[in-house]
């Protein structure tokens, strides 16, 4: 339990890191800090992933800047380390971006929307989530589209509800900061297209879109190379591991979990940071072919920030249960299948595939959805922070905010450029590999 005087002092506490940090230094970027090339990094964060996949991650990294951005959280997280940080820690995302975010199922049923990946999720510094996340709507509304400034202005938007909504919660008792949700979220135009999304995506539509019917029964469909089904012993030991598995979840989790039987195991490729990583997807059965399940086994490494924070990264620590860890502590509700596991040697996270889960089509959006999904960007990552934090050591810190924001915008203009010009130096190395 902490041990403090008064319930100013984590204000104070906050203020204080000013001296250490003034807020104006954290904008802007200087290239010349690199002192390793980008293009390397990757090239090492590559290092024991499927070989024959990598070729797809960087296919997707060079489809756009914000495709590169998204794949390249190793690169970021050498740059946020290059310069001073404020030493405010709370559970960082990680790789916090616009389509990071997204819609899922509680336990209850209801659909729930709030940050959902946390491959890279570790305690760091605050500020270096907020920079990536104004950086990204910045990139996002480019492919998008949307105009330069209206893009500017919607990362102030963030910004505005990032610092806004750190401020109410600075206040309130800390059980109310625990629960607090987010309302107003269908008036919202990005949002309520994402929660229709996620209406539909339910476990029997993901049970006729991945599967099919055969002679032997059920199975998954083959669709290289983003899916195909595993056998012999790699599919042994998928399902072994489920053993490992069911003993991480709550007592009356297991007892839900052991009435499901599997039925078969595919390889899954997803997203864009996680090619090449193994991504194993069992289907299982509970009370008839009509009640599917689909659990995702998910291999974590340690996060690309890991190298930068040592006092936050245990090297003992297991990976699955870092992420799952992480994500308790940000989410307000959690997938009530979130766990870890282990088999040949590698570290997985266990969650279910796609129970009601739905994310934002960058292309969708126009000027006011961009501003309107950015604002509602701000309230979950502030309330994400506050919860595995201290909002008030925050706050008094933002003081009034304007030079906070004022320098976050800075960095994240100035970051936007230095990443479209990575992503032209990845398409330039990836046309000279063809000659």
């Amino acid at each position: 339990m902490k041990k403090q005087t008064t319930i100013h002092e984590p204000f104070a506490r906050g203020e204080s890191r000013r001296k250490r940090v003034a807020r104006s230094d954290l904008g802007g970027w200087n290239r010349k800090l690199r002192e390793r090339d980008p293009l390397q990094l990757l090239d090492e964060s590559m290092q024991g992933r499927v070989r024959s996949l990598i070729s797809l991650k960087y296919q997707r990294m060079s489809a756009s800047p914000f495709g590169f951005f998204r794949g390249a959280a190793p690169v970021m997280a050498y740059d946020l380390s290059l310069s001073a940080h404020t030493g405010i820690v709370n559970q960082l995302c990680g790789d916090a971006h616009v389509q990071n975010l997204g819609a899922y199922c509680g336990i209850d049923g209801r659909l729930i929307f709030d940050i959902n990946d946390f491959d890279e999720t570790i305690r760091g510094p605050f500020e270096w989530d907020v920079k990536r996340m104004a950086t990204s709507i910045l990139l996002a509304g480019e492919q998008a589209k949307v105009k330069g400034s209206d893009c500017r202005g919607a990362a102030q938007a963030f910004l505005d509800s990032y610092c806004r909504l750190m401020k109410r919660l600075s206040l309130l008792p800390i059980l109310d900061v625990a629960r607090f949700q987010v309302h107003r979220l269908e008036a919202m135009t990005p949002i309520l297209k994402i929660l229709l999304q996620a209406e539909r995506a339910t476990p029997l539509h993901s049970r006729d879109q991945l599967t099919e019917i055969t002679r032997a029964g059920r199975i998954f469909r083959s669709n290289p190379p983003v899916l195909w089904r595993v056998r012999g012993d790699e599919r042994r030991a998928a399902l072994a591991s489920l053993d490992r598995y069911r003993k991480t979840l709550l007592p009356e989790r297991q007892h839900f979990l052991a009435q499901f039987r599997p039925i078969d195991v595919a390889f899954k490729v997803v997203g864009t940071g996680s090619v090449g990583l193994r991504d194993y997807c069992v289907y299982l059965e509970g009370n008839g072919p009509d009640d599917p399940l689909f659990l995702q086994i998910k291999e974590e490494t340690a996060s690309a920030y890991a190298p930068y924070l040592q006092k936050s990264a245990s090297p003992e620590m297991h990976n699955g249960q870092r992420v799952a860890d992480g994500q308790r502590a940000l989410q307000l509700q959690s997938d009530p299948f979130l766990g870890w596991t282990s088999f040949g040697r590698r570290d997985y996270l266990v969650r279910q595939l796609n129970d009601h889960k739905a994310s934002l089509d960058v292309t969708t959006l126009n000027t006011t959805g961009l501003i309107e999904y950015a604002q509602v960007c701000g309230e979950m990552l502030a309330r994400g922070h506050a919860r595995s934090g201290d909002a008030r050591e925050v706050v008094g810190y933002l003081g009034g905010g304007k030079r906070f924001k004022a320098a976050i915008l800075e960095f994240a203009s100035a970051y936007a450029d230095q990443t479209t010009e990575d992503w032209k130096a990845l398409l330039a190395h990836q046309h000279k590999k063809k000659r």
